[in-house]
């Protein structure tokens, strides 16, 4: 299956992709560059807008714009026209350790956010990385881990009713997937156990989507490729794109049967075997997503 460039976005580290079916365009952030970015099939437009802090994942937010994880916190981010962020603090993250930030961000099917952190410095391996719940009851209070001992928590993911709750940890110590029952009434994760083995199979486990009917898709960094997993942990595909960093995925276009998927360009090395490191990539992959909720608060 060959993979489109849907656009040379050359993003430092591209991620969190998210379809607004209202205005029928794709919206994700450059880490790095502290960038949200949006583009719209129908006319090819590109807009971008930039952040305070390094902002690194979105979910859309009930009173417009976007529930944003960022360095110190959670905000509510607002689009302008000028090309910058207006945000306010919902709620502020207080770190193990300096350098820290947000990683990888997701609601659940009732409308909750669930973010997990991270250090800046991914190779120091400090596993000083939390997974953090928000459903807006903080009122600008630090909030409380859920779970921790993570380096790199990625691939947040809920089945289509709601019910298995998926987490990553992309750290080449790690490269787990893990699954949770998931009390949908509560918004509780319990009953954690090993999903998938990621040391068994190509690239570490990083951003990731759920299709309807239930197959896991996440990007295994390092191998340029997306693999989907059945809901049993059982590898069912491996598509390629043409960059070795594939970074997050995301359902999109009018039938939600397009797989987004964006990417990272390393600095320092050299890409002639990858020129289009930092892309967004479209993929048909013969199934369907869901649309991602929004933040219910």
């Amino acid at each position: 299956m060959q993979a489109e460039l849907v656009l040379d976005a050359r993003n430092g580290t591209g991620e969190s992709p998210v379809w607004n079916a209202a205005e029928q365009a794709l919206y994700w952030v450059d880490i790095p560059a502290r960038r949200l970015h949006r583009w719209r099939p129908a006319d090819n437009a590109t807009q971008s807008w930039e952040a305070g802090e390094m902002l690194a994942c979105i979910a859309r937010h009930p009173a417009g714009g976007w529930l944003a994880g960022l360095e110190s916190g959670l905000f509510h981010l607002r689009p302008g026209d000028d090309g910058r962020l207006a945000a306010t603090r919902l709620a502020d993250i207080r770190h193990a350790l300096p350098e820290m930030r947000c990683n990888d961000g997701r609601c659940d099917r009732q409308g909750r956010f669930w973010v997990g952190s991270m250090h800046q410095e991914m190779a120091a391996g400090h596993r000083a990385g939390m997974l953090y719940r928000f459903v807006g009851e903080a009122g600008g209070a630090p909030l409380l881990p859920w779970l921790d001992d993570l380096v790199v928590p990625n691939g947040l993911g809920f089945s289509p009713d709601g019910r298995t709750m998926y987490l990553s940890d992309s750290h080449p110590s790690v490269q787990a997937i893990w699954a949770f029952d998931y009390d949908p009434d509560d918004g509780v994760p319990y009953n954690r156990r090993l999903f998938v083995d990621m040391q068994r199979h190509p690239g570490r486990p990083d951003g990731a989507a759920v299709d309807e009917d239930g197959g896991y898709w996440i990007c295994g960094n390092d191998a340029g490729l997306v693999h989907r997993f059945t809901p049993d942990g059982r590898l069912d595909r491996s598509l390629a794109v043409p960059v070795k960093k594939p970074a997050m995925c995301a359902f999109g276009g009018p039938g939600l049967d397009t797989l987004f998927v964006t990417s990272i360009r390393p600095q320092g090395v050299d890409l002639s075997d990858q020129p289009l490191a930092g892309g967004v990539f479209a993929l048909q992959p013969g199934v369907r997503g869901l649309q991602e909720p929004a933040f219910r608060g």
